[in-house]
Order: structure tokens, then sequence, then C-alpha cells
């Protein structure tokens, strides 16, 4: 029988020993990078107060908008809110509100998990949800606002997962699928969702890439599983699991896996 060299032996060994250091590291990674604030944030959001349940939950208005009455010129908004539950310790759920000048009242739109998912003015414009307060993500105003509003209401009307049964809380497409859509579809708002908006780099099928609308930002997707993002608005960023880190370079950030975004300024 003729033996094997043994220089292919330990060619063979040190492959084998190379391809387990990489795993390990590969593992090390997602843990440190990934798995860690994640577990850390959940310890936080358990010891936290908040509702039992849905129907004990403040969905009152927060007083964070200006009343439309009081503000003439048009205006673009888009609010987070961490969730209820422990979906909370992960993810926000986000909405868009948008008001032509003059207008008496804001419009509100949101993606749900019951009856039909898209839905118009059915909480405040700045309500909390599930108690907890939002906050600007990023905001327009006067003609600036004005000249987006068209380009927003038909992003709203062209979401491909609008009809009932077209929701999946992970991961995806949801609420926070739908803003993503949105914002993606009109660039110049200059919007990106907060890391912790768990849905918002959903894509149908195994594998999908692109560029946003104005071509500043690339942004692929395994699945919505595993995935990366990179670009003017987006920064760089890591996706895993529907987790992201990354970091914000425009406006300089840390974007830390379920806690959401920290400011460097």
């Amino acid at each position: 029988m003729e033996s094997i060299p043994q220089s292919v032996g330990r060619d063979t060994q040190h492959e084998g020993n190379r391809r387990m250091i990489a795993v390990r590291f590969g593992a090390l990674f997602i843990a440190v990078v990934f798995l860690l604030p994640a577990l850390a944030t959940m310890g936080w959001w358990s010891v936290k107060e908040r509702p039992v349940s849905w129907s004990r939950a403040d969905w009152s208005s927060s007083g964070l908008l200006p009343a439309p009455s009081t503000d003439a010129p048009a205006a673009v908004y888009v609010l987070a809110a961490r969730t209820g539950g422990l979906k909370g310790a992960f993810s926000v759920h986000s909405w868009v509100v948008l008001k032509d000048e003059g207008a008496a009242d804001y419009e509100r739109y949101d993606k749900v998990g019951w009856g039909e998912p898209v839905r118009r003015n059915h909480r405040p414009a700045d309500g909390r949800w599930y108690s907890n307060e939002p906050r600007i993500v990023c905001e327009a105003h006067g003609a600036e606002a004005a000249a987006m509003l068209p380009a927003m209401r038909a992003a709203i009307a062209s979401y491909p997962w609008s009809r009932a049964g077209d929701y999946h809380i992970w991961p995806g497409p949801n609420s926070n699928s739908f803003v993503a859509h949105v914002t993606r579809s009109v660039p110049q708002l200059g919007a990106c969702l907060p890391p912790n908006a768990a849905g918002r780099d959903f894509a149908p099928g195994l594998f999908a890439a692109g560029l946003s609308a104005d071509g500043m930002n690339l942004h692929v997707t395994f699945g919505g599983l595993a995935g990366f993002a990179i670009g003017k608005a987006v920064g760089l960023e890591l996706h895993f699991l529907g987790l992201v880190a990354g970091v914000d370079i425009l406006h300089p950030a840390l974007k830390i896996p379920a806690f959401g975004r920290v400011a460097l300024y």
C-alpha cells in the first residue's frame, strides 16, 4: 500500500487547525459584538417597571409634537418607542407622521399585527407605545417637508406587505419593515431607523442586495437573518438575527445591539 507523505498529513492537520481557529474566532466575535450587549439590555429591561398587559398600558399623547393648530408649516416625522413585553428589550416600534401646510391634524401611519396591517390614525400622532415614551428619529419642516409629502404617501401606498396576514414579528415584515420601506423610498429625509428597530432590514428570499433610491446606501441581507449595510445614512453596520452593531460616521455614534444608538458627542 502506498503511504501518504507526512507533509500532506501535516498540511491537512494545519488546515483543520486554521478552520477551528476561524470557527472559534467567529463564535467569540458574535458573542462579544451581538449576544452580550443583547443579554445586558434584556437584564436592564427586566427590572424596569412596565404594564403587565396591553389593556393596562398608556397609549395617550406624550405631548412630544406641537399642536397642529400652532404649527402651520408642513411637517414629516419618523417616531419610535420601545414596544411591550419581552420584545421591548430588543426592539422599538416605529411609525410615520405627516402634516400638510395649514392642516388641522396630523396623519399617523403604522403597521400592526392584527386586521389590515397598515393603519391610519389608530393612535395619537405622538402617542406612547405600551406606556413607553416616543422619540423623534428624524423630521423635516416647511418647504422641505412639503416637497417630500407626495413621495411619502406614494411609498406608504406602495408597501408590498399591506394585506391581512402580511405581518410577521420576526424577522419580518413587521412595523419597522414598513417604516424602513418608506424612508428608503424617500432618501432626502435622511432617515435611518434605530439599530434596535428589529425587522427594518427584512427582505424577501434567501438573499437580497440593493441601493437606496439616491444610490448612497448599500444593503445586503441573507433572509433578514444576517447581512450588512454601508453608506451615507447608515454608516457601517453588521446584522445578525435582527440585531445590529455598527458605527454612524456622519453623525458620530455607536450602534449597540438591542440597546440602540449611543451618540459620541
